[in-house]
């Protein structure tokens, strides 16, 4: 029997440059979407998911997201002395438990590849997910539950996929399809960043996976490839090669892509809208510029 998804890497030591100025001194992943940080979605979805041990590969300036998940002394003293219990709760409420979130460092940007490969040590000899936090996938069930219940069946690796026109082949890894359900696609391969048309199909990968372990051998002998960069879609490559079951899976959660001003400007709205205090005097507020 296979074993279960316990355990989750994130990816955050990137530079968010398409989101610059604001994140110049601020990390991308604590850009805030109505009233909480991305970072902060992502846990929630890794929870829903079953996930156990969180893992945050870093870079410098990267500290306020460890804070995010840390008591705040001085902030919850001053919450206690204004009668603020209620709020006081809301923060404790999500907190992780003791040992249950560690960090790691990649010192240099060589690609999303070399940053799963810095928590080699962490994930051990377990299957695990990755998820990319600018990726904000909202709904229920959620993205990750949504992997982590099909992978019971597929085994093997795993990624959350969509259709994109095929001139944006170039900035995605993209699937070689055998076989399409509709809701789960095989694949014998997939190819990081073809021109359109070299494309083997419009199926591309977005910021989920669940990756058998044995990709951190094949990320250790990986030399550098498109971009430049040791490409985390390289080592997806080298499994398939080696046997290993590759499916792709169309979420029924909704995308924001919020590595983009636009997607990101996108999630506020939807995001806002939605919220249970806040949404429907948004909505007035929204509708008076338009």
């Amino acid at each position: 029997m296979q074993k279960s998804v316990r355990k989750a890497v994130f990816p955050v030591a990137g530079l968010g440059t398409r989101t610059l100025p604001a994140t110049k001194a601020v990390p991308k992943e604590m850009l805030t979407v109505v009233d909480r940080p991305l970072i902060h979605y992502a846990i929630d979805e890794a929870r829903a998911a079953g996930i156990e041990e969180f893992y945050f590969v870093t870079g410098r300036a990267k500290s306020a997201i460890e804070d995010h998940f840390d008591i705040a002394f001085e902030l919850e003293a001053t919450l206690r002395e204004r009668g603020r219990g209620e709020l006081l709760e809301e923060l404790n409420e999500w907190l992780p438990a003791a040992g249950q979130f560690a960090f790691t460092r990649q010192q240099r940007p060589l690609g999303l590849g070399h940053a799963v490969w810095c928590a080699r040590h962490l994930v051990g000899d377990e299957p695990f997910a990755v998820l990319l936090v600018d990726d904000l996938m909202v709904g229920e069930p959620s993205c990750l539950k949504q992997m982590v219940d099909a992978y019971q069946e597929t085994g093997g690796n795993l990624v959350a996929v969509v259709e994109v026109p095929r001139e944006q082949t170039r900035r995605y890894g993209v699937l070689d399809v055998v076989s399409d359900n509709g809701f789960l696609a095989r694949a014998r391969g997939v190819v990081e960043k073809p021109e359109p048309a070299a494309a083997p199909s419009t199926l591309t990968i977005i910021g989920r996976y669940i990756i058998q372990p044995e990709i951190f051998t094949h990320l250790a002998a990986l030399k550098p490839g498109s971009g430049n960069e040791l490409q985390l879609t390289d080592g997806l490559q080298q499994l398939i090669a080696a046997g290993q079951p590759f499916h792709g899976l169309r979420p029924r959660a909704k995308r924001y892509d919020c590595g983009d001003k636009l997607g990101y400007l996108e999630a506020n709205v939807a995001l806002g809208l939605a919220h249970p205090q806040l949404g429907g005097a948004f909505r007035r507020l929204l509708e008076s510029y338009l």
